[in-house]
């Protein structure tokens, strides 16, 4: 909630409550360590959660077409499209153009590209006129300029190493935001007689945190299913539980396949690689569309994947996720176009559904301009806390004496406590791998200034409450 800087200033008044203590330090190096890596996420994501609008306008040529009339078969879009590239791509999917006025895209495989990227032909479906070709990227079909505003955002354009700044950020997040929840609490019941002047940035910084509080939590929970390392531990649990997201089976001979996940756009898969299959027959597209159709896949945007090999299946995937979402999903047998698999998303379980609604309202798609504009402005407001933070701990920040940090109120605590606070740290290292090793660098680094500090004005017990601080 609130990334408070400045309770890392006044110890003295936690100075009886050393649990108090420990959880106002923690909340205050959260701030100064987290606090960039929040602030890069929320700036870029406002801008990400924004930029929908901007694909119309700098890709309008690609996107929509002016030619009316009857609309070419869809095979035959399709064989424009790998005749444009001469047939160098392995073709992966195609999504049918969704109205009278938008392209085709029919998407390919090629070696070079990144996770979950693929190369796009956008086709006249009247006339053929092949009117674009850009690289797209995730399950969305994102295009270059939102595409890169969506890498930065996640990790910093440096790949799988950047992820870590993101998911520092969310496993920090819910911590801060909690945190600070109690904080202010704890000062509301002081909050009379305490002098007034110099706390109106602290008071609405405290204010704003509980606004945000919900959505705070909520950026946390769907940051976090994103990630790499506690990411991978959701995976497992929902995995257990049967809370998986359901896939359809494109085996033919009766095998299962491994279900598909539903972050495939942010965690990477196998579209960039897939080069080296046999020749897509372009033949079955409208078949294969029809005899979905005929099963009840109605939604006008969806995407049609041919089979890798004979003994697969085709897949028909609705992808609109505005409200009310449709991503029905069924296999097709190209032979004899019977649908040998088909998933409902009414028949997902609660929490497949709950994770689609998270991530498609993370994106600000759920919801459509609304979800957009509220959205920013959650994001406005936790960058704004994260700037009200340092310049409260500017205001206020220590010079020399009584320097308390995480491992000397630690070491206040009572031996029972001590084990608690202990115990619930491991546990949350072992589930948020990233929030566990920052945890130790914390610690490692207020060791350091510890012992600087112990050096330089002779403190006694590393356990001894602060006999003065003084701020500037």
């Amino acid at each position: 909630m609130s990334v408070d800087h400045s309770a890392g200033c006044a110890p003295e008044r936690a100075a009886g409550n050393p649990l108090l203590a420990l959880l106002m330090r923690l909340h205050f190096y959260v701030g100064v360590f987290v606090g960039p890596f929040l602030f890069i996420a929320a700036a870029s994501g406002i801008v990400y959660v924004l930029s929908p609008q901007m694909e119309p306008w700098l890709y309008s040529k690609a996107l929509y077409s002016e030619a009316r009339g009857p609309s070419l078969p869809l095979s035959r879009q399709v064989e424009i499209a790998e005749a444009f590239l001469d047939h160098k791509g392995t073709l992966i999917a195609v999504r049918p153009s969704p109205q009278t006025g938008v392209t085709t895209r029919v998407q390919f495989a090629e070696s070079g590209l990144r996770p979950s990227e693929s190369r796009a032909i956008f086709v006249d479906p009247v006339s053929g006129e092949v009117r674009g070709d850009h690289v797209v990227y995730g399950t969305s079909g994102v295009l270059p300029a939102r595409g890169l505003i969506d890498q930065f955002h996640r990790g910093l354009l440096l790949g799988d190493f950047g992820r870590l700044y993101s998911e520092l950020a969310a496993s920090w997040l819910w911590i801060a935001a909690l945190g600070g929840v109690v904080l202010w609490l704890t000062k509301r019941r002081r909050a009379r007689a305490e002098p007034k002047a110099g706390q109106g940035m602290r008071r609405w910084h405290a204010r704003l945190g509980l606004v945000l509080l919900l959505g705070l939590l909520f950026f946390s929970a769907t940051g976090l299913t994103w990630s790499q390392y506690a990411g991978g531990n959701i995976g497992v649990l929902r995995q257990f539980y049967g809370w998986s997201t359901p896939s359809v089976a494109t085996a033919l001979n009766g095998a299962m396949d491994m279900p598909a996940g539903e972050h495939a756009e942010h965690m990477g898969h196998h579209m960039a690689g897939m080069t080296g299959d046999a020749p897509t027959d372009t033949k079955p597209f409208d078949a294969v569309l029809a005899a979905a159709r005929q099963s009840g896949i109605d939604a006008s945007l969806l995407e049609i994947r041919p089979a890798r090999s004979a003994d697969k299946a085709w897949t028909v995937t609705e992808i609109d996720r505005r409200w009310p979402s449709q991503v029905d999903a069924v296999a097709v047998d190209p032979h004899t176009l019977r649908v040998v698999d088909q998933v409902r998303f009414e028949d997902y379980p609660l929490a497949a559904k709950l994770t689609r609604w998270g991530i498609d309202l993370h994106m600000g798609v759920l919801f459509g301009f609304w979800n957009q504009v509220v959205l920013a402005l959650f994001a406005l407001g936790l960058a704004v806390m994260v700037v009200w933070g340092y310049l409260m701990w500017w205001r206020r920040r220590p010079i020399a004496y009584g320097y308390q940090g995480p491992l000397r109120t630690f070491l206040a605590l009572g031996v029972g406590m001590r084990l608690w606070v202990l115990t619930t740290f491991l546990v949350l290292g072992i589930c948020l791998p990233v929030l566990g090793a920052s945890l130790v660098l914390f610690v490692l680094i207020d060791g350091v200034v510890n012992g600087v500090r112990h050096r330089e004005h002779g403190w006694s017990q590393p356990g001894s409450p602060p006999q003065e601080e003084k701020v500037v």
